[in-house]
């Protein structure tokens, strides 16, 4: 197995620039997730390390080897892609010996090989059946059996659940995971959906607009994000955001719908900045709805109900804003309802208007 690096990595297609001096490593036997909106420059990143497209700068790295300019097929990394890529008129044994046939292997070792790979994957009694006979499950599973079988160094996925109905992808997550750690290799993986990078990935890399974010543990991502877009689209529901400022003394965020005590710990870490215009953020999860009034409760309105079983998402009005708050699902609100809320003071988010970054 291999470690990955790239350095100061640029690509650009005439004048656009989809990659801009990015560095990153992914460390040996792990799952790296890159994930990002369409057009974030992730499955840009992923070619050029498989060396599908050529760096406009900077230099990639598997192990200690620099394959700038290593063909794709001596690099010995394995690629998996969105669609499937099988053979029609190959068996499933066919498609998935075809690499190994493809460097002369011997036929007593491809045997050896396709039926342990099989074997790992549940798919051993399909060895005989053509594409057409598959489910999509079982395709992708003969898709990732033909990158295993090469026993390389490293695996690239560019989003290769996406063609699964909702329930199988969310099994297929679970098997690709196990999988992985399973084999130990190193493995780079991109997608758009953020609650597949989460579960995932030992580590996250979010991307925006040809540059990373932010790189951490999924958890660290989540809970302390370092800017406004990793904090929105990290989290389903997203975090909500209202702009206003601290106040005079500092020891209250102010918009025009609402005026918010902050926690003393937040009132520390915001010290010296009292006037400066800010968002404060807060995951629904983290907003508290009452039925009855409190001390520094806001009050507020339920716009929307939306009933998910083990929990209910509210969408409530305080004067002209809206946020959602999570709730119970054995709890029941009414649109209109009146209600009061507040924030969990642990976990509070505050990012510097202009900038955006995180102040906390």
């Amino acid at each position: 197995m291999a470690q990955v690096r790239v350095e100061n990595l640029s690509k650009r297609f005439g004048g656009v620039t989809a990659l801009q001096r990015e560095s990153l490593t992914i460390p040996d036997t792990t799952l790296t997730v890159l994930v990002g909106p369409s057009g974030c420059g992730k499955t840009t990143l992923l070619r050029l390390v498989a060396g599908l497209e050529d760096a406009t700068e900077g230099a990639i790295y598997v192990g200690e080897r620099q394959v700038n300019d290593v063909p794709a097929w001596d690099r010995n990394i394995a690629m998996v892609f969105q669609s499937y890529a099988l053979y029609p008129h190959m068996t499933v044994f066919k498609n998935i010996a075809f690499p190994l046939e493809a460097h002369h292997t011997s036929k007593g070792e491809i045997k050896a090989r396709v039926e342990r790979t099989a074997d790992i994957l549940g798919i051993s009694e399909l060895l005989a059946r053509m594409p057409r006979q598959l489910s999509g499950g079982q395709m992708q599973r003969v898709a990732i059996g033909r990158a295993i079988v090469r026993n390389p160094e490293v695996f690239l996925m560019d989003e290769p659940l996406s063609n699964l109905d909702a329930k199988l992808r969310v099994t297929m997550r679970g098997e690709l995971k196990r999988l992985q750690k399973e084999l130990g290799v190193t493995t780079l993986y991109v997608t758009h959906d953020q609650a597949e990078a989460m579960t995932m990935a030992d580590t996250l890399v979010v991307m925006r607009g040809g540059r990373i974010q932010q790189v951490g543990k999924p958890e660290e991502v989540y809970l302390k994000p370092q800017n406004v877009f990793v904090a929105g689209f990290i989290g389903s529901p997203s975090m909500n955001f209202l702009p206003g400022q601290l106040s005079g003394d500092g020891a209250a965020f102010a918009s025009p719908d609402l005026t918010y005590s902050l926690p003393a710990a937040v009132r520390a870490a915001l010290a010296g900045r009292q006037g400066q215009e800010l968002i404060l953020g807060v995951r629904p999860e983290d907003v508290n709805v009452a039925w009855s009034a409190s001390q520094s409760a806001l009050p507020a309105k339920v716009y929307i109900t939306e009933p998910l079983g083990k929990e209910n998402l509210l969408t409530l009005q305080i004067g002209k804003q809206l946020i959602k708050a999570s709730i119970s699902g054995r709890l029941t609100a009414k649109i209109d309802d009146q209600v009061w809320v507040r924030f969990d003071p642990a976990a509070l988010h505050a990012f510097d208007a202009r900038s955006e970054e995180s102040l906390l």
